[in-house]
């Protein structure tokens, strides 16, 4: 199971592997105070993307779009989350206000949604 969690949440048990997926450490937490077991920059959208949407609801759908598209291009660091979802709770941890659009949010969709997860992870799926 893949769930979100705001990174000023407190862990709990039933969050399983915690990864921080956001480019940039958030704002006044301590690395010890998150209980993640990654940091996975790689997954967030890139600098430009990030900057573009600048949490923008109106950019959402687009935002989307091209997030996917970066993912797409770049499968190893999402098939190591799909792999660890096989096998426990994964809680993807975000530190944006908007819980409905934000990039955790929009990776949570594409790691469920997509032909890819019912399959071998290889790029052909794409």
């Amino acid at each position: 199971m893949i769930q979100l969690k705001r990174v000023y949440d407190s862990p709990d048990s039933a969050d399983g592997a915690r990864f921080l997926v956001e480019r940039l450490w958030p704002r006044g937490m301590k690395k010890s105070s998150l209980e993640i077991r990654a940091w996975l920059k790689d997954v967030a959208p890139s600098t430009d993307l990030r900057r573009w949407f600048h949490h923008d609801t109106a950019r959402w759908e687009e935002f989307r779009r091209r997030y996917f598209a970066e993912l797409k291009e770049n499968p190893a660091p999402w098939h190591f989350l799909l792999e660890t979802a096989r096998s426990e709770n994964v809680t993807l941890l975000y530190s944006s206000h908007d819980a409905e659009h934000n990039n955790a949010v929009a990776l949570k969709e594409f790691l469920t949604s997509y032909p890819h997860t019912a399959r071998s992870h290889s790029t052909r799926a794409f």
